[in-house]
């Protein structure tokens, strides 16, 4: 039975290179936001109903964040699980046409590549004030006075970080889960503990308190696979004919230069890997951020930058799923 888990999560990846995710195909991550929104609004009604002064406040929203987080990520596993078992007893193959959708879903390699490629294009052209918009989609900074440069940096940034929790850790948990019969129920309980971070996972007035444990949640399922990034990174630069080593020692030395303990690696890797250098200052809701830059400017970065941090995107995530893969039949046979 693992064997043909672990193939659908190969299906899986080639479907999501070949199709991506059509915006015309409903995605169960519009789900998984409704039910946090949802849950949210009734967490915080029942706190302004039974909670008065500052400091009990905080803690009840501290607990409201933990249920909140445990509500959201019960109910996407049990939910994708009742649909698999409701999808077995119809027919095998109806179960696995199901579960090969639902880890197809869980992946954006392609996504974030067409994303990527969408302010690629428009940088070409010389069209800034629609590659600042392109850009806005992406990212949480400020975008309208960015030049050219930083519009690159913001897309190489992107791309690394996601690398890891939009391709790396899904892969990684899709595998994992696999192993054990629940493959798709474990990667979209890694989605909703991702969709939880980019929702409420914000050290603003309003979900510093509530959102915390949804954030430390998401550090800790990130946690091995950035570091696995660390060194999937370094091998996918020599095999597109990059620098293995100057990755690798750029990783190492700048893993930490961001306030996530899990971002700086795969960003580090590729800056590296590019020769450049990222990070630095950016501006959030009308105020600068200071951040400590990665890598070395071995020379200015340049719009093709964004086309190598996809090919090392895709690289690397082809690693994952090989090693996974090859790592879940050896633990299979020595363990089960």
């Amino acid at each position: 039975m693992a064997e043909y888990l672990l193939l659908d999560v190969a299906i899986a990846y080639v479907i999501d290179l070949i199709a991506g995710d059509p915006y015309w195909l409903p995605h169960p991550v519009r789900f998984i936001g409704w039910l946090i929104k949802h849950t949210e609004v009734c967490l915080r009604k029942r706190i302004e109903k039974t909670v008065k002064g500052a400091v009990e406040r905080r803690k009840a929203e501290r607990r409201a964040g933990m249920a909140l987080m445990l509500i959201v990520v019960a109910s996407t596993f049990l939910i994708v699980l009742a649909i698999q078992e409701l999808a077995a007893m119809l027919h095998p193959a109806a179960f696995h046409i199901v579960n090969i959708y639902f880890i197809y879903s869980a992946l954006a390699a392609e996504c974030l590549a067409d994303e990527a490629r969408k302010v690629y294009k428009v940088l070409k052209t010389g069209d800034m004030d629609e590659s600042r918009k392109r850009l806005s989609m992406l990212v949480g900074r400020e975008t309208k006075n960015l030049n050219r440069q930083e519009i690159t940096r913001g897309v190489v940034e992107t791309t690394a970080e996601n690398t890891v929790d939009g391709v790396i850790s899904p892969l990684i948990y899709a595998i994992a889960g696999s192993l054990f019969g629940v493959g798709a129920p474990v990667v979209y309980a890694f989605k909703a503990i991702s969709t939880l971070d980019s929702m409420v996972g914000y050290m603003n007035d309003k979900y510093i308190n509530l959102g915390m444990f949804s954030a430390r949640t998401d550090d800790a399922a990130n946690y091995l696979p950035a570091r696995f990034s660390g060194i999937l990174i370094p091998a996918s630069a020599l095999i597109c004919g990059m620098s293995f080593s100057k990755s690798f020692s750029i990783m190492i030395r700048d893993r930490r230069n961001h306030k996530s303990p899990n971002c700086a690696y795969p960003e580090a890797a590729v800056a590296g890997a590019l020769g450049i250098r990222i990070g630095g200052t950016n501006i959030y809701f009308g105020k600068a951020v200071e951040k400590p830059t990665i890598g070395d400017a071995e020379r200015d970065i340049s719009i093709e930058d964004i086309p190598r941090t996809i090919l090392l995107m895709y690289v690397s995530s082809a690693l994952t799923l090989i090693i996974g893969l090859i790592s879940a039949m050896v633990i299979k046979k020595i363990i089960f």
